[in-house]
């Protein structure tokens, strides 16, 4: 029973913990990040197994975590409100050409990253292009341009 709530108190502690750290983490890991997940990982299967390496100690992990995810999957199925919480929203950061600096600050997002995106995706160039930029739940940015700049690329 103590793998089980060792198993539960580490997810539940792993998500608050990078649900803190932002959606952008995620989607763009760099080679610091990636090493750190590494570290995270090693340090977590520590803390599940303790001194318990048997082969049924893991399969009890294992079966733990999985069921956790699968029960938070079909929690956010039901209540759309809890998928907000554990998942968060689309955030709008610029509206209509104008930054919106406490949105961007808040999700540490800043105006080079709505540019690569918007040169990226949509050839743009100048924030006054750009209609809305808005961080996904994923951690992507999507840019939906001003009509005549639709237009414009359209033409191309």
């Amino acid at each position: 029973m103590e793998t089980v709530i060792r198993g539960l108190i580490l997810y539940v502690f792993l998500m608050i913990i990078f649900r803190i750290s932002g959606k952008r983490t995620l989607y763009e890991a760099t080679v610091f990040d990636f090493v750190l997940l590494l570290i995270i990982a090693e340090t977590a299967e520590q803390a599940l197994v303790g001194e318990d390496h048997s082969l049924m100690n893991s399969f009890v992990l294992i079966i733990t975590l999985l069921l956790t995810d699968i029960s938070l999957s079909l929690l956010k199925q039901k209540y759309k409100g809890f998928g907000n919480v554990l998942d968060g929203v689309p955030v709008i950061l610029l509206d209509d050409g104008k930054l919106l600096h406490e949105r961007l600050k808040k999700v540490r997002v800043d105006e080079a990253d709505i540019m690569e995106s918007a040169r990226a995706l949509r050839g743009l160039e100048r924030l006054e292009q750009i209609k809305y930029a808005i961080l996904e739940k994923d951690g992507k940015i999507t840019i939906i341009p001003k009509e005549q700049e639709q237009k414009e690329i359209e033409k191309v």
